[in-house]
Order: C-alpha cells, then sequence, then structure tokens
C-alpha cells in the first residue's frame, strides 16, 4: 500500500501517505524508514506553501531494480528497460536473426544487456525479463510452439536458455497479448476491458481481453488468427505449419498474390505505393485483404463481442487498409465494433511487456509474501527519444 502510494503520488510526505494509505503515522515512518534504508525510496526535500512545519517528502528510486521487456518479432528484435515509477526507457533494436532457434535466444541476451547500457542502468539491477514471442509458450516446456517464421524454437527450452544466458527470471507471453495488454494499460484502450489487438505483418495473431482479464486458452494459443480457416483452403499442407489467413493476409500472402496478378515481385510498401496511385491489380490485393480481415473480425465478434478492437502491425496499422475494412465490416456482422489504430505503434508490445514485468516485480518485492498482491501501475511513461539501432544493422520493412 505504501509502495503504491509512493509509486502513483511522489514526491509525497508522510503524513500525505496515512491519509490516502489510512495507516497510523508511527507505521508509515517505520515503513518509510525501512524503505529508504534498503534503497528502495529516497528523500527528495521538503513540502512547501503549508502553514506550519515542513514535511520531507520521497519519492521512489526508478532504477533500483528494473525489468528488460522485449519483442522478438519475425524480423525486428526489440528490447527497453523500464523501472520502478514506470518509466519505459528509450529501446534498442536490430533484424531479427534469420537463423533462428538459439540464434535468436543470444541475440535477444545481447540485446536486452545493450538496451540496459544505453539507459545507464547496470544490468545486475535487471530483476526480471519479458519476452514476447510470436507463438504460443508451452509454460511446462518453455518451449515456444506455432511460431513458423522463427524456426527451431519448438525444438528447445527457450525459457531455460535465457534465464541461463541473463541471470534472471525470464517469463515468456505472446507478443499480441502484450500488444493488447500494453493497449489497455497506456494506449488507446485505456477503461475498455472488452477488446482486441489484432497485429497483421510478418503473420497475424490477436490478443484478447474479456472483462479485463487475458484469454490465453488451454494452450496458451488462443488469438493464433493464422489458424483460421479463411483465405486459403485450411486442408492443405501449408496451412497446417503457417495457418491459412496467415497464408494469405500476412506479409507473405500479399507478396504472393499481387505477384500471380501482375508477374512482379513487389514488397508490401511498394504495393501499398502502387495502389495509392491507382493501379487496379495493387488495389484488387488490399482489396481481398480487406474482405478477409473483415471476416476475421466478424469472427472475433461475434465470439468474444468486444467493445473495441484494435489493429497494428506494419500492414494492420495501414490506414488504407483499415478504411476498407471499417466499410466492410457492416456487410458481414450485425455488431457494431470500433475499429481503431494502435495509438503505440511499434512500442505496443514492449509497453505491454513492462505492465506485466513491473506488476510481477512490485509484487515479488514489496507484497511481503502475500499471495496474489500486486499494485495498480499507474500510466506508463514511454521515453519519446525514438529507437537506437544496432550499430551496423538495418530495420527492414
Amino acid at each position: 500500500m505504501v509502495m503504491e502510494t509512493i509509486v502513483h503520488c511522489g514526491p509525497i510526505s508522510r503524513a500525505s501517505i496515512a491519509k490516502q494509505t489510512g495507516l497510523s503515522k508511527q507505521t508509515i515512518s517505520e515503513i518509510a524508514r525501512q524503505l529508504e534504508e534498503d534503497g528502495w525510496i529516497r528523500e527528495t526535500g521538503r513540502t512547501s506553501g503549508h502553514v506550519g512545519r515542513t514535511a520531507i517528502t520521497y519519492e521512489i528510486v526508478p532504477d533500483a531494480a528494473c525489468i528488460a521487456t522485449i519483442d522478438l518479432g519475425g524480423r525486428k528484435l526489440r528490447a527497453a528497460i523500464a523501472d520502478l515509477a514506470c518509466n519505459v526507457l528509450a529501446e534498442v533494436t536490430e533484424p531479427t536473426d534469420t537463423r533462428g532457434g538459439r540464434f535468436v535466444v543470444e541475440q535477444i541476451a545481447r540485446l536486452a544487456r545493450r538496451a540496459a547500457e544505453h539507459n545507464d542502468i547496470a544490468f545486475d539491477k535487471v530483476r526480471l525479463a519479458i519476452i514476447g514471442v510470436p507463438g504460443a509458450p508451452d509454460r511446462t516446456t518453455g518451449r515456444v510452439l506455432m511460431a513458423p517464421n522463427i524456426p527451431g524454437l519448438d525444438a528447445f527450452d527457450v525459457r531455460a536458455a535465457l534465464a541461463e544466458l541473463l541471470g534472471t527470471e525470464v517469463i515468456l507471453e505472446n507478443d499480441v497479448n502484450l500488444a493488447v495488454i500494453g493497449e489497455h494499460w497506456a494506449g488507446s484502450a485505456t477503461g475498455t476491458d472488452d477488446l482486441a489487438y489484432v497485429a497483421i505483418g510478418t503473420g497475424i495473431g490477436a490478443g484478447v481481453m474479456v472483462g479485463g482479464e487475458l484469454v490465453r486458452g488451454a494452450a496458451n494459443a488462443a488469438g493464433e488468427l493464422g489458424f483460421l480457416p479463411l483465405g486459403a483452403d485450411p486442408f492443405e499442407p501449408a496451412s497446417l505449419k503457417v495457418g491459412a489467413l496467415e497464408r494469405a493476409t500476412a506479409t507473405a500472402g500479399i507478396r504472393a498474390r499481387y505477384s500471380t496478378l501482375t508477374g512482379k515481385d513487389a514488397d508490401v510498401p511498394a504495393i501499398f505505393a502502387a495502389a495509392a496511385v491507382g493501379e487496379a491489380e495493387a488495389s484488387q490485393v488490399l482489396d481481398e485483404t480487406a474482405r478477409h480481415l473483415a471476416l476475421t473480425i466478424a469472427v472475433l465478434s461475434a465470439v468474444t463481442n468486444p467493445g473495441r478492437i484494435i489493429l497494428g502491425g506494419s500492414i494492420g496499422s495501414r490506414m488504407e487498409l483499415v478504411e476498407r475494412i471499417r466499410a466492410l465490416l457492416p456487410l458481414c456482422s450485425p455488431t457494431q465494433v470500433e475499429i481503431g489504430v494502435s495509438a503505440l505503434g511499434s512500442r505496443v508490445t514492449l509497453i505491454g511487456g513492462a505492465a506485466i514485468g513491473l506488476a510481477h516485480l512490485h509484487a515479488a518485492l514489496f507484497s511481503g509474501g502475500v499471495p496474489g498482491a500486486q499494485i495498480n501501475l499507474p500510466p506508463a511513461k514511454v521515453a519519446t527519444t525514438g529507437l537506437v539501432p544496432a550499430p551496423a544493422a538495418g530495420f527492414g520493412s
């Protein structure tokens, strides 16, 4: 209770803490003394502008303990550090190692350390790492299943390998699950407890929240939209590996459809650019993609009835696609749902990881062993310094 109050309201005096928590001033003084001696809070000065004696004010020591939050994408890997004051510091990024497997695990560990170094954080202050992965983490074996865009993660205990390399506790979570948590905590869906985040890029997936609770499913695979039987033949062997919908609507599917229509090879940004100048084939590809996605959202609406669906990812956040989906959805679904674009952009998974990690860290440090105890986090304060690219690597598309 005391730490939650200081995190939300610091700098704050002991008298104000007592008033807000209902604890006695004597109890607050003892707790504050212990927290200060242990290095979790510090004096910031004295109150001013009041009649009578001034009082010492306290704030949390932000970097007394931190978490690493990592977003593992099929093409990019991002890492950032978040501190106890809910500051999500500047991130570092580089292209994901195409060799996959243990090469990617080693890359994650290296980039996490680089993120701490870039933000002048000693890595021994990092107590926990949250890894957002594009698949279904198996909580028993530590493997990552259903991640076709990064080979080899289903062949060994990814969680244990990362914990050994980082020297800290590791939590694996689906990347779009973290994204929906990030939007709920600090994005465009704050206060909306029934929502979904749909990411379309190298792959397609959804994080779903019902009644403010994340829906994970029996095998942690809820929201694997790529395997919906839409867009391509779900009985073809390729659909069992990648997913029928993903084959049609994600990066590879869009490029393949455009190549079929034109005989030309183009990346996705070039296809959007061609549609913008009126090329019929490019516009047809976007129209078909939007149709598949409108049907996908209709399925989500029928099953979970979200009040808001947020689109993200390098493809899903394109307004040319969003507007097409908005126009098509009323034609295939009677359920009204608000369709928006992520307010957090490429950082949404990192911010969701910070939410999970900081709640876990605060509970571990300050709950006194009370099961389930955790603080209500204030909104994240996200660094606006932008990406810090790897010294000799590009960003990719």
